[in-house]
């Protein structure tokens, strides 16, 4: 699909276009009919209140209606989902979104007693329970609520943080309608003098434009917009912030940092031993931005010039059946199950394909226990890139496709932190294929240039906005005012630490911090960069190894979160707790850099 003058309203794309989300309704009449349903079925939480330590079999059924209760509402919620994203402006689906929400707070209410009142159950007692068959089902279940003893309230308390579920989420939906349904950025004329709608998915293509002034001028109309709108963006992010440190001192945390990594069981020191090794690993970061301005012949570089290719002159177009393809041959080293499911959801209705009007920006997988796992894009041919995000999206789907086939319901569902290494190591692999593939000295260099850059993204650049969101947690925690001037300042000095003393930081540069998605839910960004620096190890194991290395890899995906994340990919042959993977993938990066200098 190539860039025209206005993006096509959602009823004028086709619908082999669009993803079908039969698996999880036929139809909105479908998804009403178990939407009343699952209403009525919120009372019965009550006819377990005060009797989940009666016995096991008591416990056992609870637990099973409330596991059951959670599967079907999943279906609801990732439906109402799904369909706002594809038109943000269509009112009905925001209203069914808004009901089912309702009722989401409305059971969490009705359930709320249920934690409370399994810690309040004597040790000794709980432990004579959780041993009995009756409840084999929910034994790791139960063990993983146990750690949050500290860290749960009194039944009236829990009830009270329950009800404010809504209000908590106000900051973050106020910051998508306005980021995605309300902000218009006007138009501008392309390389090739089209006139083109400036857009969340088309700032990217405007920036791997060959020319230079385009892609400035991009730049300053799109941030514009967000300088325009800097007071609102700035309490909305600040209201986000102050809800994670609320909730993290009503459940008794040390900080919000704390409260974010305590689900995952993962210590504060791989956080800050990941900002760690970054920060002593910048000046190959700079070492790296300085080849790109000498390569590119630029006098100075500034942001939007860290995007389009080195090699401007090198065109890599795939259309979505292409696309596809070079996804697939990139992943025949996982095997035919792999690549044969694959290639169905691609060619299928798993995908969501390109943009409309209204469509929520940028890319995701969205996998549940018993629907496809779909996947939302944005694809433009002409952007290598987006081959990239399918095939990151395609190792989220798959690993939810291995895990719901291997899991019940209760264990299936990966956390993120394991999720981003299924899809980077995907990416990987297809830099591995295209790299081994590449014509000359000229496209390697295109292709490792790629790859730079694709590190520096989501290793680099994620662990600066994971310093971003532990500094503005740690000022919130300190009663330090969250204002548009002292969030601005924060990121810029975290710009100038990570682009370095050379490279030129634009006035209107330090507004990126208001427009991150990923900010409204802190601490997740992260992942990203664990992910890729696990993902890199892994798929080296893969390739270079055999039959055992291959099924280690297939375990991980199909083990959901059975496990702790950091003993999945212990089991997976790599330990995250140490520094050494992170170190391993930025000294790759420092060597990569070297062979670009001295190919181009």
């Amino acid at each position: 699909m190539s860039a025209t003058a206005t993006l096509p309203n959602r009823s004028e794309v086709s619908s082999s276009d669009c993803w079908d989300l039969s698996s999880l309704f036929e139809n909105d009449a479908a998804w009403e009919k178990d939407f009343q349903q699952v209403d009525t079925l919120i009372d019965t939480y009550e006819t377990f209140r005060g009797r989940l330590g009666e016995s096991a079999a008591v416990l056992a059924e609870a637990l099973a209606f409330d596991s059951d209760f959670d599967r079907t509402s999943e279906r609801l919620g990732y439906y109402a989902f799904l369909k706002t994203t594809e038109d943000q402006s269509n009112s009905d689906y925001q209203a069914m979104k808004a009901r089912f929400q309702n009722l989401a707070v409305r059971a969490g209410q009705a359930s709320s007693y249920m934690r409370p009142e399994l810690l309040a159950i004597d040790e000794t007692v709980m432990s004579g329970l959780i041993t009995d068959p009756a409840l084999s089902r929910f034994r790791l279940q139960l063990e993983r609520l146990l750690r949050y003893r500290p860290h749960t309230l009194t039944d009236n308390e829990e009830r009270l943080l329950a009800m404010q579920g809504e209000m908590a989420g106000a900051a973050g939906n106020a910051f998508r309608q306005l980021n995605d349904a309300d902000l218009r950025f006007g138009e501008l004329k392309d390389h090739e003098g089209n006139t083109v709608e400036l857009s969340h998915a088309t700032f990217s293509q405007f920036l791997i434009s060959p020319d230079r002034d385009v892609r400035r001028k991009a730049f300053k109309q799109y941030y514009e917009q967000f300088a325009a709108h800097e007071n609102t963006l700035a309490a909305t992010l600040a209201g986000s912030i102050q809800r994670d440190v609320y909730y993290a001192r009503a459940r008794n945390y040390e900080s919000s940092l704390q409260s974010s990594l305590f689900p995952d069981n993962v210590p504060v020191d791989v956080y800050d031993n990941l900002i760690t090794a970054v920060r002593d690993s910048l000046p190959s970061v700079h070492h790296y931005l300085d080849v790109r301005r000498r390569k590119m012949g630029l006098k100075d570089i500034h942001h939007y010039d860290t995007y389009v290719p080195i090699l401007s002159n090198i065109e890599k177009h795939h259309n979505w059946d292409q696309a596809s393809e070079v996804v697939l041959q990139s992943l025949a080293p996982l095997g035919s199950e792999y690549t044969s499911v694959l290639a169905e959801g691609l060619s299928g209705r798993w995908c969501d394909r390109y943009p409309n009007r209204g469509k929520q920006s940028g890319a995701f997988s969205c996998g549940s226990f018993d629907g496809d796992p779909f996947i939302l894009m944005n694809f433009k041919e002409q952007v290598l890139n987006d081959v990239f995000t399918l095939t990151h999206e395609a190792g989220h789907s798959m690993h939810s496709w291995y895990s719901s086939r291997s899991q019940p319901y209760e264990y299936y569902n990966y956390t993120i932190f394991v999720a981003e290494v299924a899809s980077t190591f995907n990416e990987q692999l297809l830099t591995e294929h295209l790299l081994s593939n590449a014509a000359n000295d000229q496209e390697r260099a295109y292709l490792i240039n790629n790859e730079l850059d694709s590190i520096r993204a989501t290793v680099v650049r994620q662990t600066m906005f994971a310093e971003f969101e532990k500094k503005t947690h740690e000022m919130a925690e300190a009663g330090e005012p969250l204002t548009v001037k002292t969030m601005r300042g924060v990121y810029r000095e975290l710009l100038e630490a990570y682009f370095g003393p050379e490279f030129v930081i634009d006035e209107e540069l330090d507004l990126e911090c208001f427009r991150i998605p990923h900010f409204y839910r802190a601490f997740y960004v992260y992942k990203y960069a664990t992910g890729l620096s696990a993902a890199v190890a892994l798929s080296r194991r893969v390739l270079e190894g055999g039959k055992e290395e291959l099924d280690a890899y297939l375990n991980f995906l199909s083990c959901g979160c059975s496990k702790d994340p950091l003993d999945l990919l212990r089991d997976a042959g790599v330990d995250m707790s140490s520094p050494e993977p992170v170190k391993t993938t930025l000294k790759r990066f420092a060597t990569l850099t070297a062979e670009l200098d001295q190919l181009l």
